[in-house]
This record gives C-alpha cells, structure tokens and sequence, in this order.
C-alpha cells in the first residue's frame, strides 16, 4: 500500500512541479542560505533528475558532521519511509551541502537527486 502512494506522490508531484528545481536554485543562488545545521531537517525537497527534468518530492533528511547520513521520503498521509538504498556522491562518499543544496546524489539502483533544505534560506530582501 505505501509503495503505491509513494508512486501516486511521485506522480503528482511531477505533475505539479515539472521545474521544480530550476525555480529553487534561483531562490538560493538569489538569496544564499544559513548553514545547515548537524539535525534532523523535516523540511526538504528531494529532487530526482532524469532525462533533463526534474521532480520534486517532499522529505527529511538528517545531517551529522555536515554530512547527509539518511534520508526519507514523505509520503500523503504525512509518514515517512526510510530511502534504503545506499548513496553517496560522485566520489562515493557521503555528500555535502554547499548554500543550502546537497551535491549530486547517486543510488545504487542509478537514481540520482539533490536535497534542498528549504529552512535555511536566507529571506527576501526588502
């Protein structure tokens, strides 16, 4: 049953979002962002890059040592799933974020993402 609202999610989620990520750099690269702390941050997008789109699921994603260490998938009844699957960045170690994005994510089932923890977004200037 969760592995289908997990897809559902994903489905809408892409629907509504086709370029979610595009618009989520800009507000960082605009802004810039706080660090992000070493805790458990509930208000993340996790953003899959396939075939030069992108798609935007909601999530949380704890971080220790300035590292990501695990992340999970919310689904529409507001719980969450532990992503299983091991990951790491380019160097196949565990990534980091810089201005509020993780690196490029990879899976080892050839998925890849990026994490943009939303909180530590600076606001808009006035």
């Amino acid at each position: 049953m969760k592995k289908w609202m997990l897809i559902m999610l994903l489905v809408t989620a892409s629907a509504n979002a086709q370029h979610c990520f595009a618009r989520l750099q800009e507000a960082f690269e605009t802004r810039g962002s706080y660090a992000v702390a070493d805790d458990m941050h509930r208000n993340v997008y996790i953003v899959y890059f396939q075939d030069g789109d992108s798609r935007c699921v909601s999530g949380k994603a704890r971080v220790v040592n300035s590292k990501i260490v695990s992340i999970f998938l919310q689904y529409e009844d507001d719980t969450y799933e532990l992503l299983a699957l091991k990951f790491f960045n380019a160097a196949k170690l565990p990534p980091t974020i810089s201005n509020g994005i993780s690196e490029m994510i990879y899976t080892t089932d050839s998925e890849k993402f990026k994490i943009v923890f939303i909180d530590p977004l600076k606001p808009k200037r006035e």
